[in-house]
């Protein structure tokens, strides 16, 4: 796998484009330097686990012909005080609206996740503690 990642202006915003050939925007605050235009690199590390986590999940429960009218999870990852700034925790909640769902393929989808497939949860896992749950039909 192979990034190119491009600087613009004189501030910490860069350009980055994977073999996929798609590109995403990258910075920082204003008061380290950055012009606030993109996301930042920790941001994408949660979005990464985010995203992988998501794929794995949803694939799981297609095959076991689960379906959802909606789907979201909500990450916070916090970090060390003292640089490098790392993830010590990270909480994933899922949540699922649908009639059709059965709460026990939701519970083995997330843990095969978790514990098999997400390749992002498994570099993480050795030095982060990843914690997660899910709720079904929540009223948010």
């Amino acid at each position: 796998m192979k990034i190119t990642l491009h600087g613009l202006q004189d501030k910490l915003t860069f350009l980055a484009k994977g073999e996929s050939g798609h590109w995403i925007a990258l910075d920082t605050s204003e008061e380290i330097g950055g012009s606030d235009a993109g996301t930042s690199p920790m941001e994408l590390v949660l979005e990464a686990l985010g995203g992988c986590t998501a794929m794995d999940v949803l694939s799981i429960l297609k095959k076991k012909r689960m379906k959802y009218d909606k789907f979201v999870i909500d990450i916070v990852g916090e970090r060390a005080q003292d640089h490098p700034r790392v993830f010590t925790k990270i909480h994933l909640v899922y949540k699922f609206w649908g009639n059709e769902l059965s709460e026990s393929a939701i519970e083995r989808a997330i843990m095969l996740s978790e514990t098999k497939y997400c390749s992002v949860n498994a570099m993480l896992r050795p030095t982060v503690e990843i914690t997660s749950k899910f709720i079904l039909n929540p009223e948010d």
